[in-house]
Formats: structure tokens, sequence, C-alpha cells
């Protein structure tokens, strides 16, 4: 099952992209104001993450659905 989590742009430059499904932190899908950013990843949390909210596929396009990440151009 994918997982999604929401990250601080803060913490971009540190993710092992090795652990996760993005492989770059060009395929990040960003806040509006790109304060935060999504990961995605498989399985169990990538120890980079740990600690951080799990959410579901559903449960993340309720959140991006929200003003500060409303995009209709943009994919999770």
């Amino acid at each position: 099952m994918i997982s999604y989590v929401i990250i601080n742009q803060s913490e971009v430059s540190s993710l092992d992209f090795d652990t996760v499904l993005n492989t770059n932190s060009e395929l990040l899908r960003y806040s509006l104001d790109g304060s935060q950013a999504i990961v995605k990843y498989e399985g169990t949390q990538p120890f980079d993450l740990l600690g951080k909210t799990e959410y579901t596929e559903e449960s993340i396009k309720d959140v991006v659905s929200g003003l500060e990440w409303y995009d209709l151009d943009a994919v999770i």
C-alpha cells in the first residue's frame, strides 16, 4: 500500500530518495507557497519520515484539495 506524508521544505534536502517512491526533489508535490511537500512511499515508513502523519491516497486527496495546495495541473 502506498502512503503519503507531508514534510517541511527544509527537510527535503536531507530526504533519502532511495527509501521513497519520489525519485528526486523536483518530482515532489509542493504546497503553493513552497513551504511543504508531499512524499510517497510503500510499506514501512522510512526512517527519514518517522513520526510524520501518514495519509492514504484518499485522505491526501482531501488535503491537496485545500486552497494552500490547489493546483489543477499537479498530480500526487
